[in-house]
């Protein structure tokens, strides 16, 4: 499928695609690693939420301030 096949799909089936997509990747986690900046800004978020530096919501707050974001 060409990117621009994928501009043409609804939003509905981009997730599914996104699903699909996740969904082989974690069936093959030994051959899956994180890029190393991704354990860096891990370190750095533990380092803010530690000192009190970032504000914590629960999983349902922060989906609707995402979304609030790109809508």
């Amino acid at each position: 499928m060409s990117i621009e096949e994928l501009h043409k799909l609804s939003a509905a089936e981009k997730l599914k695609i996104i699903e699909a997509l996740w969904g082989d990747l974690v069936g093959d986690e030994d051959n899956l690693s994180s890029p190393s900046w991704h354990e860096t800004e891990l370190i750095k978020t533990e380092k803010k939420f530690l000192s009190g530096d970032i504000e914590v919501l629960d999983w349902q707050q922060a989906k609707k301030e995402l979304r609030s974001r790109f809508e």
